[in-house]
């Protein structure tokens, strides 16, 4: 906050903020005939109208007041505006006409703007050219570009000075070019030695941010430290106009043994000068293979941490190390090959393994990360590079600095430096909770070895990295060379020099497409590269990922859309990365860039991740949600599909971008650790909103590639240990946690055989209650429980090596859904239906698990067809007679009226599921509240307030009094969504913290209303799709007969195989959707039916009384619905109702104030109230608005829906 004075003593009190869309209608009214003059009228229609100002400028900065009103706006672009000069060429026009002025891409933008309240406008250009320079630390210049026959005005000469003219490149012209210099308005800042008198300039600073070395080293610490500077220890402050606001205490002792220990160093050889004993490579026995890919940085791209598997060791060939002393006047040969390149985590997306049957909505989860170990290694011995030679580095010990001076931190580095002139690495190491602030910003993050227990990040700057002539520039033949070296140790290194040699030989690579090669350039030496292309595929892009999250699609040209395929780049300028993305939008003449992950699948079904490098640009690049599609007809809709580009199949790639603006956008990183323990839907589901804030679908995995943000560990978890707050993984491995996410739901559980000796003929009812034993046992090798993907290939895996095919019974004991979507797997494979057992054990409820006789019956009509036996209210008493069961050969069970003996081959087990015990046993040692589940409350916690719990896992507190409500009774999907929606606000500065509602009403638990679902294949190859409200399990029957049930749509026959029921209740919305078909159907498309009203649905009951509807399956296919369907539908919808309850028109109350007016009666009515609503809506401003809307959703979205007409087209 600033507060600014006019000339007439009026003052007010301002902010700046990154300027917004919505501004450009202020901004508009701010411009003056001088303005246009000054700036072009050309140059400004195209900044407004085409919102340059903030999809394609690099800053664009507006200025408001407290009453956000806007005061003032400028922007700010990497290239001269009136055509003085070529985007990609202009540094030569300016070196020519000054060269005393250092400007370089790195250090100088240009002014395209300014316009602002005229009786402040001294006052706003102030302080917004002194927020743009705290806002990039490394700008130093700022050009303004008028014609010379113009003057500045009285505001911008106040900042501006002319250095001189140039020509035109379009213009018969001169034009003036004018420079505002840092040091008139954001210094850098004076740093020197630590004096004792600075003590009382500093106390209040460290008092301000932390009192507790006070507390501990008494009242004179910092004058005590300052004093007792040697050699190794010295004290530098910053100072500004005399006065000490900043504090740096450095030391060259460093502990480089435990820092060996914890991290991986080996990209900078660990932080040690070379020595002719170092051992950096293993021996030949213990070869080290590399990664698919290793990205020139160490560090991990992720700022969320979950459980995770330990990464691979740098290649010893990387592990060069920078000869001889550095400085800037020096020049220097090969001054950066040593610090090359190391693996990183790799960007492994994980394929769901889709069985032909699956239940949408149930857990699959246990207390270890099934959908990951299929994929990632077990844990093997890594070789860690030996240093014998001296410590390289010194370290930051303390250092504090006044708020308003944060930005320039870096200033520090030069000096101290200087003091330790054989040392080139400076690191510093902080608690991992420690908000990430200005100067580590520009450090590198180490990563952790995966048993290192230490609770501190460590980061690491080289001296080179204070260079400030890096240099990008298009890559030529010359340059090869340089390249080799800086990727030698790369796994993708032939697809890289592959790519350079095609562009130095044709600009194109092989299919036509037009492609670029960057490089960059330090002290005549390569350290980065970055390859890329125009992106051909851009409506597919628009159409399946959510890119207008972050630009406006129809402002960009289809030219200036780029796809990045390699970027590397030393890590010791990894601090430069946003600008050498800057730079390659600018020499490119791009505007945006995207960066595909795809996912490491079967060979041929997918394209190879090998097809990209991976980059260390990820962590500054921003992922893209993938979007919801619609499934269409193609052959109903004809010439009206939408095109091939829009309607062809997905890819199924992760999909990353950045863009002008975002080159010059601050990003925090979030270090706290976040462990999320069990992969169900529900922790998928938090941790996919966590990164890109929205929620999954079941065939989002590979377009989110989750594993190049979240680390993954295989295992299971054996022990929480709440002091220390670690997880202990399989009895071995230690997780440290700041949050703890427990999301392991429920697993099917092997079976505890009563014992029952059916020689005796016993019953049911015979048969002694003994509760839910465990099973405890020897588990059979031909017992499978199928729980997630990875079981369910074990067992076909076991069917097709051992015959069972072709004989042998299997018994499948249960009564779930899973059941039956078994059965129908077995026979698919080629199992006899006469092989086949479906043993029921007797029900624990009333509701079925599909809960629709209709249903019901064709099911079992269709496996008596094909011979399988049924046996109902059985109960499991014996494997084997009594004897040692493994493996099972027979199965005896009780039954109400007489026992029965199977001989088996092969048992499937889908008994009542429950919380595994190993998790069970991790809780309860961990003295976590467990009442038959783990108890919550209504905001996830549990009695430990760094655990959160959510899921089947967990049951409400008894003090909601409402245990028949669980986490169960809703969708896993918006259970995780909700959960990370709780807890954004700890990590994102952004978002207002939480507020806890006072503790007496604090008694209802929350409600929500996301559709559960399951479905699958069930025997007779039915496709079967269930969608239903949240509520408690109740008999259908029992639901039709309330007279608050509302009516029921159906058309179609369950045995036929064409069923389809709709459930309507009586506010007339859908609740229910229930469909069994022979033929496959688009059931991602009627999910998006629940919840509508039947009136959106084409006024649904009335032609359905009407019969106009014999086929529902037919109807949702016609051209109509496609846009319900469509995933911004939603959007259309909350903007209709934006429109009805907003007061559009003066002195005349809005539609939903009218129906509340009659609601209650407050106004008389000569007609029905439905009509007079109607009218009123049509003779008001109402439909022509929303008219509007749904004609611009249409027009917006054509892409996707080409089906529709609208004005202009017909």
């Amino acid at each position: 906050m600033s507060v600014l004075t006019s000339p007439r003593g009026k003052v007010e009190v301002v902010h700046c903020r990154r300027t917004e869309s919505q501004d450009i209608y202020c901004i508009k009214n701010l411009i003056r005939k001088f303005t246009q003059k000054l700036f072009g009228k050309l140059n400004i229609i195209y900044l407004l109208f085409n919102h340059f100002h903030r999809e394609k400028a690099n800053l664009a900065v507006t200025l408001c007041n407290d009453k956000e009103e806007i005061m003032a706006q400028a922007t700010f672009v990497d290239y001269p505006n009136w055509n003085v000069s070529n985007q990609d060429n202009w540094l030569s026009v300016f070196q020519e006409l000054d060269s005393e002025i250092p400007c370089t891409p790195l250090n100088t933008l240009f002014m395209h703007l300014f316009v602002a309240v005229d009786e402040y406008s001294v006052g706003c250009c102030r302080e917004i050219i002194r927020t743009v320079y705290k806002a990039v630390p490394e700008l130093y210049f700022i050009f303004l570009i008028v014609p010379s026959y113009m003057s500045l005005g009285s505001t911008l000469i106040t900042v501006f000075e002319q250095v001189g003219n140039i020509p035109s490149l379009m213009y018969d012209e001169d034009f003036a070019v004018h420079i505002c210099h840092r040091h008139r308005h954001y210094p850098q800042l004076h740093i020197r030695n630590a004096r004792v008198e600075d003590h009382d300039d500093l106390m209040p600073i460290f008092m301000r941010h932390d009192t507790l070395l006070k507390e501990t080293y008494g009242e004179y610490f910092l004058a005590e430290l300052i004093e007792a500077q040697d050699k190794e220890n010295h004290a530098v402050v910053c100072e500004v106009e005399g006065v000490a606001v900043g504090f740096m205490s450095v030391c060259s002792r460093v502990n480089m043994q435990l820092l060996h220990e914890c991290f991986d160093l080996g990209p900078f050889h660990g932080l040690c000068i070379p020595h002719p004993d170092d051992v950096l490579q293993p021996p030949e026995e213990q070869g080290i293979e590399g990664s698919q890919d290793a990205e020139l940085s160490s560090s991990n791209p992720s700022s969320l941490k979950t459980v995770e598997e330990p990464q691979e060791p740098l290649s010893p060939e990387a592990m060069e190390i920078i000869q001889g002393r550095i400085t800037d006047e020096a020049p220097v040969d090969d001054l950066f090959s040593a610090v090359q390149s190391g693996n990183s985590s790799e960007m492994e997306d994980i394929e769901k393994f889709s069985q032909q049957s699956t239940v949408g909505d149930t857990d699959c989860d246990g207390s270890y990360s099934s959908l990951a170990s299929m994929l990632l290694p077990k844990e093997t011995s890594y070789f860690r590079p030996t240093y014998k030679g001296a410590s390289a580095a010194f370290c930051i010990q303390l250092f504090c600095i006044e708020e308003k001076y944060e930005a320039r931190s870096l200033d520090f580095m030069n000096f101290v430096f200087s003091l330790f002139p054989d040392k080139n690495f400076c690191i510093i190491s902080l608690p991992h909770l420690t908000p990430e602030f200005a100067l580590i910003q520009n450090f590198v993050k180490i990563v952790p070895f995966n048993n290192c227990t230490l609770e501190q990040d460590l980061y690491v700057f080289h001296r080179a990295g204070l260079l400030k002539s890096i240099n990008i520039r298009l890559a030529t033949l010359l340059d090869t060379p340089g390249v080799e070296n800086l990727v030698s140790t790369l796994m993708l290194n032939k697809s890289i020099l592959a790519d350079l040699k095609q562009y130095n030989e044709a600009r194109r690579d092989p299919d036509g497409t037009s492609m670029k090669a960057f490089v960059a350039e330090v002290a005549e030496q390569i350290v980065g590269i970055a390859v890329i292309r125009d992106e051909m595929d851009i409506e597919y892009i628009r159409s399946h990922y959510n890119i207008e999250d972050f630009i406006y699609f129809s402002h960009h040209q289809r030219e200036e859309h780029g796809h990045l395929y390699h970027f590397a780049l030393n890590p010791i300028f990894r601090h430069y990365t946003k600008f050498f993305l800057k730079e390659i939008l600018r020499l490119g003449y791009k505007s945006c860039l995207y960066y595909p992950v795809y996912p490491q699948l079967r060979e041929g079904k997918f394209q190879s991740s090998s097809a990209h490098s991976l980059t260390s640009a990820l962590h500054y690049l921003v992922p893209v949600r993938p979007r919801r599609q619609i499934v269409y007809p193609l052959e109903k809709l004809g010439i009206h599909a939408p095109s091939k580009a829009v309607s062809k199949d997905p890819l199924s790639y992760a999909l990353n971008h950045t863009n002008r603006k975002l080159t010059l956008e601050p990003k925090i990183t979030v270090n706290a650790k976040i462990v999320v323990v069990g992969a169900s839907s529900v922790g998928i589901s938090f941790l996919e909103t966590l990164v890109f804030c929205h929620c999954f679908n079941d065939k989002d995995y590979a377009s989110m590639s989750l594993c190049s943000w979240v680390n993954v560990v295989v295992g299971r978890m054996t022990a929480i240990d709440r002091a220390a707050k670690h997880v202990v993984v399989s009895k071995e491995e230690i997780v440290l946690y700041d949050h703890l996410i427990l999301c392991t739901g429920q697993q099917y559980q092997v079976p505890c055989p009563t014992g029952a000796d059916i020689n005796q003929h016993p019953t049911n009812r015979e048969i002694p209650n003994s509760g839910k034993q465990r099973y405890t046992d020897k588990v059979p090798r031909n017992h499978f429980t199928l729980n997630d993907e990875e079981d369910c290939c074990k067992a076909l895996s076991w069917i097709r090596s051992n015959s069972i095919i072709t004989e042998g019974n299997i018994i499948v004991y249960g009564n779930t859904i899973d059941t039956y979507t078994t059965v129908e797997t077995l026979l698919n494979v080629g199992v006899r239906g006469s092989y086949i057992h479906l043993v029921q054990p007797p029900p624990t409820s009333t509701v079925t698990c599909i809960n629709n006789y209709s249903v019901e019956s064709a099911v079992e009509d269709a496996l008596r067809a094909v011979g399988v036996t049924i046996h109902r209210d059985a109960l499991l008493a014996q494997w084997n007679d009594g004897r040692y069961p493994d493996p099972i050969q027979s199965a005896c069970f009780t039954t109400p009226t007489k026992p029965f003996r199977l001989t088996c081959c092969m048992f499937f087990s889908f008994c009542e599921k429950n919380v595994d015990y190993e998790t069970f046993k991790a809780l309860n040692d961990a003295c976590l509240v467990y009442d038959s589940r783990l108890v919550i409350d209504t905001n996830f916690h549990t009695n430990d307030v760094a655990i959160r719990a959510a899921g089947s896992l967990t049951k409400f507190s008894n003090k909601y009094y409402s245990n028949e409500w669980t986490h169960s009774s809703f969708s896993s999907k918006e259970i995780g969504f909700q959960l990370a929606a709780a807890m954004l606000s700890l990590f994102d500065p952004t978002l207002e913290p939480v507020t806890e509602p006072p503790a007496d009403l604090d008694r209802l638990i929350p409600m929500y209303k996301g559709a559960k679902i399951q479905g699958g294949i069930l025997p007779g190859s039915y496709h079967y799709l269930h969608i239903a409200k949240p509520a408690i399990p109740t008999p259908l029957e029992v639901q039709m007969a309330q007279p608050s049930f509302g009516s029921e749509i159906v058309t179609g026959n369950a045995k036929n195989g064409t069923y389809f029921r709709i459930h309507i209740n009586k506010y007339k919305m859908v609740e229910t959707i229930t469909c069994l078909s022979k033929e496959p159907f688009p059931a991602s498309n009627y999910i998006r039916l629940f919840g509508q009203h039947e009136q959106l649905l084409n006024n649904l009951c009335a032609r359905y009384e009407d019969k106009l509807i014999p086929d529902l399956y037919s109807y949702f296919m016609e051209p109509w619905c496609m846009a319900l369907f469509h995933d911004r539908f939603i959007d259309l919808r909350k903007e209709l109702r934006q429109i009805l309850t907003s007061k559009e028109e003066e002195d005349f109350p809005s539609i939903e104030q009218l129906a509340r007016q009659i609601e209650d009666e407050e106004i008389s009515l000569k007609e029905k109230p439905r009509k007079y609503l109607k009218r009123v809506f049509q003779e008001t401003i109402y439909k022509s608005l929303v008219e509007k809307s749904i004609l611009d959703y249409l027009h917006y979205n054509h892409y996707h829906l080409p089906m529709y007409a609208w004005p202009g087209i017909i």
